[in-house]
């Protein structure tokens, strides 16, 4: 195999031994490992195939965190024939196929690409999931499941093997080159505990300060946390929505290339968000 990439690009090429990945076997590959069925009842987003191509073989599978047109367009030029991401189409009831709606799904079936979306079954994944893999990357150890939403623990806590700051474990993170969107240094100079919930999780800090923990790393701040923070005396780190949501599917895409030969690449389209 060889992989090329910079922060930008991620590219993994790989000789192609499988000529039949069609869709549906697709999907029943990734129900292998990914919960897409499983969080239906708490998950807005409508996980799996929400648009499907024309039975074709995929050759090709893009990755990107949003389904928006600028991902579709350059999975397209690629020749993808599929499109993995963790923010899909279609969040609660039916939408009206109007308007953007109506011209994304347009270009999918015109450039015969399958959309395919894993919302919370991406963020919860022990080993592949965006939590996991940051927790990962701030080194933690003695990690356990964090973070209630609806009945079920999506992010994960756990222990520094020696305290670290909280510069140290932004520069851990590093979110792709990227500063972090806001670092709220309320706690202790030095953190022994953290806890790691990705994206729009401002409120799991109330959480991080009932259980003692010393940092609590989200993707998005808000300013109904802020005096929770200071008064619990609690550290935490805003990464930004985004660059706390590319872990995941930069480990599925590995993944894939590990175990299908397929050829993969990372759109990394941030929103400075």
């Amino acid at each position: 195999m060889t992989a090329n990439g910079d922060s930008h690009l991620f590219l993994c090429y790989i000789q192609i031994v499988s000529t039949n990945l069609t869709t549906a076997k697709l999907d029943a590959f990734f129900k292998g490992f990914l919960e897409i069925d499983g969080f239906a009842s708490i998950d807005k987003s409508m996980n799996g195939i929400q648009v499907d191509n024309d039975g074709s073989p995929v050759k090709k599978i893009a990755f990107a965190v949003d389904a928006a047109m600028e991902t579709f367009e350059r999975s397209a030029v690629m020749g993808a024939g599929m499109l993995f991401v963790h923010h899909g189409l279609f969040f609660g009831a039916p939408s009206k196929l109007t308007g953007n709606l109506r011209q994304r799904i347009k270009f999918l079936l015109d450039h015969n690409i399958c959309l395919y979306a894993a919302h919370l079954p991406l963020d919860q994944h022990p080993k592949f999931g965006n939590n996991a893999v940051l927790a990962e990357l701030l080194g933690l150890e003695n990690i356990e499941p964090f973070g209630l939403y609806n009945g079920r623990k999506i992010g994960y806590k756990g222990t520094f093997p020696k305290p670290i700051t909280v510069d140290q474990a932004v520069k851990k993170i590093n979110f792709m080159d990227r500063p972090a969107a806001g670092v709220l240094q309320f706690g202790k100079k030095e953190c022994s505990s953290a806890a790691v919930v990705s994206g729009g999780s401002p409120a799991h800090a109330r959480d991080a300060i009932e259980e003692g923990i010393d940092l609590f790393v989200t993707g998005e701040s808000s300013h109904q946390i802020y005096h929770d923070c200071l008064e619990g005396k609690l550290n935490m780190i805003a990464g930004g929505h985004y660059s706390t949501e590319v872990w995941g599917l930069q480990a599925i895409k590995r993944h894939c290339c590990a175990e299908l030969r397929i050829e993969t690449e990372f759109l990394d389209i941030p929103t400075g968000l």
